[in-house]
């Protein structure tokens, strides 16, 4: 988890953003040099606000530090450049083959239960078996939209009396937060969502820096229906060649089960739903 930390405080001034962030991943000036061939001086420069790069070398310190498109955005804006990255709404035209896509993807997943997440764990897209499944447990139409799928697993209303050893799947959950952050930095609005969550009853604030689920080759999710428990593992899927915000902080989660007898007790519980 050493590798993961909050979003800097950023200023909206070039020199003290660039700083911010070089610390936040732990580069030396020299270090941004080798990675971007643009002078260690001409870096302290610019962060001492004595200099303003151009437009590309901005976005060649930005490509160095890994900085997800919101943030190059927010260094373009600092530097006085526009932004290049566009954030458009998940129901935008330009948005409709990814979305036909994740449509095509959810149906072939089928009869599993999978989702389409924002980066804050907002459920944005799920397939029928998604609602089916979650719906032997816990009334879903009486949660809000969009359903966050942390607060579903966290709140003792919603599916944590049926999740299996709940402590150590919560624990695992916390630790994804931090290990699937874009950019692998909590911004304000992921800080909002771990904090949230450790405002439930029973919820270990050592859960957020656990060595023990950063080892883990695989942490089941397991469910306890009619005193049967069924194990599942996830996938998660992200577009590779995403060129805005939007896109780059989708992400797919599938749910398979973890052996032959969750697959068959599975079957049984979703067959008896259909009838």
């Amino acid at each position: 988890m050493s590798s993961l930390r909050a979003e800097p405080r950023l200023s909206n001034e070039l020199g003290p953003q660039l700083r911010a962030w070089r610390d936040t991943r732990g580069k030396s000036q020299l270090e941004l040099s080798l990675d971007t061939g643009i002078s260690q001086r001409q870096i302290s420069f610019i962060e001492s606000g004595r200099s303003t790069p151009g437009r590309q070398n901005v976005l060649r310190l930005a490509d160095a530090l890994d900085l997800p498109f919101r943030e190059r955005n927010t260094l373009l804006l600092a530097a006085g450049y526009a932004p290049i990255y566009s954030e458009g709404s998940f129901d935008d035209q330009e948005m409709q083959g990814v979305t036909n896509a994740l449509k095509r993807m959810l149906r072939q997943h089928e009869p599993f239960p999978a989702v389409v997440m924002d980066r804050y764990w907002n459920v944005l897209m799920s397939n029928d078996a998604t609602l089916r499944f979650f719906g032997h447990f816990t009334d879903m139409a009486a949660r809000p939209k969009p359903r966050n799928l942390l607060h579903l697993m966290f709140d003792p209303s919603g599916m944590r009396p049926f999740i299996a050893d709940w402590e150590k799947t919560a624990e695992s959950l916390m630790g994804r937060v931090f290990r699937e952050s874009v950019g692998r930095v909590i911004d304000g609005r992921t800080k909002e969502l771990i904090d949230s969550l450790l405002a439930y009853p029973d919820v270990n604030t050592e859960w957020q820096t656990s060595p023990a689920i950063a080892n883990a080759p695989l942490i089941p999710l397991s469910f306890v229906k009619d005193g049967q428990v069924l194990r599942f593992f996830s996938l998660v899927t992200t577009v590779g060649t995403a060129q805005m915000i939007t896109t780059q902080e989708l992400r797919v989660e599938c749910m398979f089960p973890l052996d032959d007898a969750t697959e068959a007790r599975y079957a049984e519980l979703m067959n008896t739903a259909a009838q």
